[in-house]
């Protein structure tokens, strides 16, 4: 079969993997394995910054070294991405010009089961091709996609839900239900009213049942009806689980002031399944650190782009879900210096596609949307798919003339799995290929994630006999698994992070085409070969070669990128996106379709490609989207880069009410003070949250901040009297973070 675009690229009807979001890419080009450096010469795109005549760049060997020279008194910032598939490094100075210069950059493979080895790998690279001194580096700043695609996927630690005041139906609002899953809820009285009056509290039945939980739990999630009015009942049970337990615990009013009980434990549950996953990335981090002699401030990128203390992060990991698409934002605006543009970033497991407007990125107004699941964070307006260089590749089913299907799932690329395990994984996939006859399960491996064995605590009895069976090497499914029922527990094996499936991915497309080289192709050929072994609805073979596979996956995932990137400038103008760019005239107008009646679609303003696979990915993206595709030099580092040249921004929301006439109520942060006086209620708020953002923006790690004060009141008149009802006083403070002296 050939690769036409009408057979392969479009994507089915109602085929949208979950809202979520991204991993560090493979990546594109022929690159080194573990330590791809920058300063390489980077290869024709389609639009990229200017070089000089002679080809000199901004990134040419021999202008790295003069940078290095230059800038040998000028203090400089680490900055690292920890995805899920790379882990990246950069080196930059503020020395140079307004945007300063990156002296070097480097990637390594990320070890999930101890990120120290793929930060070490990144960072150790890029200090030797810089030929820096440890000591020079006085800020390190990170982002990372580990929170994010534990969301998308389904992952992190089990963790107890205590809702104080609330009945079992609320469980059914906001998605609470389905993100709980089998996870343990308790339900205690008690609560407050939208005053911050109290009901009373019983926590008996919670502290009966915390010997249990303590032992089969990660960690805890509070949330108490009203809490943002009043946070007693809150801090009483984490008290008491703290003392109990010792285990985390989160309580929802210390992260989101907006009411709405469900969605606010809704996100705690989520902040305590990652809190663990984060702990352990920022203690990795902080011992590679010491290992260095790098004695210098540890930073991290939220959601919105700002950046927080590793310490601030530690408690709220949270809001670090899209830090690393946030981060990679702000370096496509520092590397393009573009104001107007659409950002899409392709990772391994996801693409995150988000509107720049007059230099700055949209913010979600709602929360942003993880996993499918709208949560309270305040974010980059970003929408994120399940697609990417490592989307598990499929086959429709039940049609005749099946398309390719990519995603939302990641997979291992086998390519990667036979560069590390060798025989192990070839030998399997040539017996497969020997069969007579291709088996549902060909060219798939289990193995474990190597997260360590307490996370594994409350698995099923079928579950943990599986989990036993699975090792540190690649097992190929067709030996593992004997049932169906078998295949639904390895996937909920895969969801809770212990293990990984390893396949055939668009990153083995690429490398059977010789597109990509930083792992081993000839297991990359192996699997194409059984995947051309699958049939089409009339029986016939799916592909003829495995070049002619790849291509129509490759095919497939561009023409899909261009699908998400045009279902979010759609969402953006209001519309229905995914049914808008569904509609067969729009799918006509991609395709260029020839007609009597001629259609064409086109963006307002050009894409800004990020990503290590961006240069392949979206070579063809330009005349299907009806505008510019611009590739940054150093896209494949942009969330690195973004993690260095952000700010600190923190908030703070004081609320007053009127309980009764007279009696003006201020609920700031963890107090609740009443006064008689309307002025001077709004004058202790200011002066509540001016100090609590200002000790906010200390922890979060800035000794600089300036502090933003504005006031919302809602009044309304009777019978021409001004009436007070409440008011909403923010506190915004942000600066520069602090740097070591």
């Amino acid at each position: 079969m050939t690769a036409g675009a009408d057979v392969t690229t479009a994507r089915p009807a109602g085929q949208r993997p979950p809202l979520s979001c991204r991993t560090s890419p493979p990546l594109g080009g022929r690159l080194a394995v573990t330590t791809v450096i920058a300063c390489w010469p980077t290869s024709p795109a389609f639009i990229r910054r200017p070089v000089s005549a002679k080809g000199r760049g901004r990134n040419s060997p021999d202008r790295c070294q003069n940078m290095t020279a230059k800038t040998k008194s000028s203090p400089l910032f680490l900055g690292i991405d920890t995805g899920g598939t790379y882990t990246d490094a950069v080196l930059w100075s503020e020395a140079g010009g307004p945007n300063g210069k990156v002296l070097a950059k480097a990637k390594a493979l990320t070890t999930r089961h101890d990120l120290a080895v793929g930060i070490s790998g990144a960072v150790d690279a890029v200090l030797q091709k810089a030929g820096t001194d440890p000591a020079a580096i006085k800020l390190v700043s990170m982002s990372t996609t580990l929170a994010t695609n534990a969301l998308v996927e389904g992952q992190g630690g089990r963790v107890a839900l205590v809702m104080i005041g609330f009945s079992e139906g609320d469980l059914a609002r906001d998605g609470l239900k389905a993100a709980l899953a089998s996870d343990p809820v308790v339900f205690c009285p008690g609560g407050h009213d939208v005053h911050g009056n109290a009901a009373k509290l019983d926590l008996s039945g919670l502290e009966a049942v915390l010997p249990e939980l303590g032992a089969s739990v990660s960690g805890f999630a509070v949330c108490a009806y009203f809490a943002t009015r009043n946070p007693a009942h809150e801090l009483a049970a984490r008290d008491l689980i703290r003392e109990k337990t010792g285990l985390p615990v989160t309580a929802s009013h210390e992260l989101s002031a907006k009411l709405g009980g469900p969605r606010r434990a809704l996100t705690t549950l989520l902040n305590a399944r990652l809190i663990s996953m984060i702990d352990r990335l920022v203690a990795a981090t902080e011992g590679f650190l010491g290992h260095r002699g790098i004695a210098a401030p540890l930073m991290v990128v939220r959601g919105d782009g700002a950046l927080v203390s590793a310490a601030f992060a530690r408690q709220r990991p949270i809001e670090t879900i899209l830090s690393g698409p946030a981060a990679s934002l702000v370096g496509a605006r520092h590397m393009t210096g573009l104001d107007d543009a659409v950002v899409s970033d392709i990772g391994g497991t996801t693409t995150d596609v988000a509107v720049l407007d007059k230099g700055r990125p949209r913010l979600d107004p709602e929360g942003a949307t993880v996993g499918g699941f709208r949560t309270m964070v305040e974010a980059v307006a970003m929408r994120t798919f399940g697609l990417g260089g490592d989307s598990e590749v499929a086959l429709e089913d039940g049609v005749l003339s099946p398309k390719i299907l990519l995603g939302p799932r990641r997979l291992v690329p086998l390519a990667l799995a036979g560069m590390v395990h060798g025989e192990a994984v070839t030998s399997e996939l040539e017996r497969q290929l020997r069969a007579p006859n291709p088996g549902r399960m060909d060219g798939r491996f289990a193995v474990r994630t190597g997260v360590p064995e307490r996370l594994a605590a409350g698995l099923t009895a079928p579950e943990a006999r599986l989990y036993e069976a699975i090792g540190s090497v690649p097992l190929a499914l067709d030996r593992l698994l004997t049932s169906n029922a078998q295949n639904a527990t390895l996937n909920r094996l895969v969801s809770r992070g212990l293990v990984h499936i390893s396949g055939f991915t668009p990153s083995d497309a690429a490398h059977v085409l010789g597109k990509q080289a930083n792992w081993d192709a000839a297991t990359a050929r192996l699997g194409a070969e059984l995947f051309t072994r699958k049939r089409d609805g009339r029986g016939q073979f799916v592909a003829a070669t495995p070049e002619a596979i790849s291509e129509r996956v490759l095919l497939t995932l561009t023409r899909w990128s261009a699908e998400y990137i045009l279902e979010t400038a759609f969402a953006e103008d209001g519309l229905d996106g995914a049914a808008t760019v569904a509609h067969a005239l729009v799918q006509r107008a991609v395709d260029a379709h020839p007609g009597i009646a001629r259609l064409s679609v086109a963006l307002d303003r050009p894409v800004i490609g990020l990503g290590a696979s961006a240069p392949l990915h979206y070579a063809g993206l330009a005349e299907l989207v009806g505008n510019g595709c611009v590739v940054p030099e150093d896209t494949d580092v942009a969330n690195a880069l973004g993690a260095v040249v952000g700010q600190v921004r923190v908030s703070a929301e004081a609320r007053v009410s009127q309980p009764k006439e007279g009696l003006f109520r201020v609920a700031s942060g963890e107090t609740v003070r009443d006064f008689v006086d309307e002025a001077a209620a709004i004058a202790a708020a200011e002066t509540d949250v001016r100090a609590i953002a200002a000790g906010r923006a200390r922890d979060a790690g800035t000794d600089s901040a300036e502090i933003e004060i504005a006031s919302e009141f809602r009044v309304s008149t009777v019978e021409g009297q001004r009436m007070f009802i409440e008011a909403l006083v923010v506190a915004v403070a942000s600066g520069r973070p602090r740097i070591a002296v």
